[in-house]
């Protein structure tokens, strides 16, 4: 490292823009021949147990503290805690001698190790979660206080832990300049929500603790002692070319390259609406009806059908519900409703099942009706496959409006849309002329496409090898709704799993609707990302 302290610039990546300037903290890094001796195994293991169960303890507490982004990112390692595999691996450590302390460090950083050279980046972010956990265990065994820096400093190191991000107070300004890191990482992710400056990847330099730092993040560079020309040059660049705020309110977060994707949000069960904050989505982008259903009283229940409908409602406000109909006959069943006859879903499930019994299609059609009096709800139909099935499903929705208008119940028509989840339907949108909207399904489109069952292990890998197969198919899709001028998202799995959100982008998907639990993910994977799927690093 000879010469390096010559070295006045360095560039590395953009993970959060704007412009810093600051003193030099330089993180501290553990180390392991300074970590307490141990006792005897078992003393040692059982104070690495409750060390483990004292970390867990302050994350949850911290949660209760936290905003749901931030939540979000504590649950994640609270289950990464909770996962007795990393326990175990340390034990192995001090069954072999280690002591508690050097035990943890050791077999963390082992492991650690082994995500860094992980080649799928998303994962490679993860590290920072598992050095913060690490951390934090070790903190509750050796007493040792959390690191922390002084307002306006800029933190220069090896990567920066999410929770000593959250714990730090950047009302004062500073910024972050990490040797490695990630524009896919959790701490990028609240660097960008919180306006914090933030440039990844330069590799390690030196430079000494104390010393003057500008870091002008939009350019990716780094200036050792910078004249005073230089910064305002940087800050008047910056005050010209910074875009307003961005808009994620309301659940919509720009790709790098400006173009807004809306993520909604899938809910499975009404006692979600307590636990998710509705103004970080935009609106419900599916709601499943079948899981609501404990029974075949429940299915034939229509009170309990308005009553959740309404609440959904009531939950989103100003914006849109998606409701799915009811999607029995396949994984999900009743008793004597919905008896599977296949063990390939294929048979008579989703919409087939709703016309062929036309008494349950029409009792859900009303209370759906009933509900569009209390907001902007929307209507998916499962598994439709021809015209006929969505055009026989819209003639239910107008006999039964026309009933309850005769009763004086104020109602209206909802828009009908239709999942797309059947490779006949995907490839042949262009004559659903009667559907509103379309939402890929890509849960069964997988499983149809690549004829492998999604409840079969022996299969599992072409289940997932379909992945490129769908994203076609997702991309005709979207090129014929396109010309239909009709709305077209997707609801399936894959739309909450970052390493899929490239391909999705690529595909021409603008709304995505996700499971609460992976919205940082997927905003995080989003922010990294042109409109054409490509990552910004590999643009920039």
């Amino acid at each position: 490292m000879a010469g390096a302290l010559e070295i006045q610039e360095i560039q590395g990546l953009c993970a959060s823009p704007g412009v810093a300037v600051g003193t030099v903290h330089l993180a501290v890094e553990v180390a392991a021949d300074a970590l307490p001796p141990g006792d005897s195994p078992a003393a040692d293991r059982e104070k690495l147990r409750r060390a483990v169960a004292a970390a867990i303890a302050e994350l949850k507490a911290l949660v209760g503290r936290s905003d749901e982004e931030s939540a979000g990112i504590l649950d994640f390692q609270i289950e990464m805690l909770l996962d007795p595999v990393l326990v175990e691996m340390a034990e192995e450590r001090i069954l072999a001698g280690d002591g508690a302390a050097l035990a943890w460090v050791a077999a963390l950083d082992h492991y650690i190790a082994g995500i860094e050279e992980a080649p799928d980046e998303q994962l490679r972010a993860r590290a920072a979660d598992v050095v913060d956990i690490r951390n934090r265990v070790l903190g509750a065994l050796t007493g040792r206080a959390p690191e922390d820096f002084a307002p306006g400093s800029v933190f220069v190191g090896k990567d920066l832990q999410p929770s000593l991000f959250l714990a730090h107070d950047w009302t004062a300004g500073g910024g972050i300049v990490l040797f490695d890191g990630s524009i896919a990482s959790h701490v990028a992710m609240l660097a960008r929500s919180r306006s914090v400056p933030m440039i990844v990847a330069t590799g390690r330099f030196e430079v000494a603790d104390g010393a003057r730092l500008l870091v002008d993040a939009k350019e990716g560079r780094v200036v050792i002692a910078p004249e005073e020309a230089r910064i305002r040059e940087a800050k008047s660049r910056m005050a010209e070319a910074r875009p307003a705020e961005p808009p994620r309110a309301g659940g919509t977060i720009e790709t790098a390259d400006g173009v807004a994707i809306r993520l909604s949000a899938i809910i499975n069960d009404p006692l979600e609406f307590g636990s998710i904050d509705p103004s970080l989505f935009a609106g419900i982008g599916l709601m499943r009806t079948e899981f609501l259903m404990t029974s075949p009283t429940d299915a034939f229940n229509e009170e309990r059908h308005y009553e959740i409908y309404r609440q959904a409602l009531r939950w989103a406000g100003d914006a849109p519900v998606i409701v799915r109909m009811l999607d029995l006959g396949g994984d999900k069943t009743l008793p004597d409703l919905g008896a599977r006859k296949s063990e390939s879903f294929m048979g008579l499930r989703g919409i087939r099942l709703l016309l062929a019994r036309p008494e349950l299609a029409r009792l859900q059609a009303r209370a759906l009706l009933r509900a569009t009096a209390h907001g902007r709800l929307g209507v998916l139909l499962p598994m439709v496959t021809v015209p006929d099935e969505l055009d026989a499903m819209s003639t239910i929705f107008e006999e039964e409006s026309a009933v309850l208008v005769r009763r004086g119940v104020q109602t209206r028509m909802p828009e009908i849309g239709m999942m797309v989840e059947v490779p006949a339907a995907a490839l042949m949108l262009d004559r659903f002329s009667r559907s509103a909207f379309f939402s890929f399904g890509t849960n069964d489109l997988a499983q149809y496409l690549a004829a492998a069952a999604r409840d079969d292990r022996s299969v599992a890998e072409l289940y997932d090898a379909a992945a490129p197969a769908i994203c076609r198919l997702i991309a005709g899709g979207v090129a014929l709704a396109d010309a239909m001028k009709r709305p077209v998202g997707i609801c399936g799995e894959m739309a909450s799993e970052p390493r899929h959100i490239p391909a999705l982008l690529a595909a021409g998907l603008r709304n995505f609707s996700v499971a609460p639990n992976r919205l940082a993910d997927i905003r995080s994977a989003i922010g990294g990302l042109y409109s054409d799927g490509l990552a910004a690093a590999e643009k920039s």
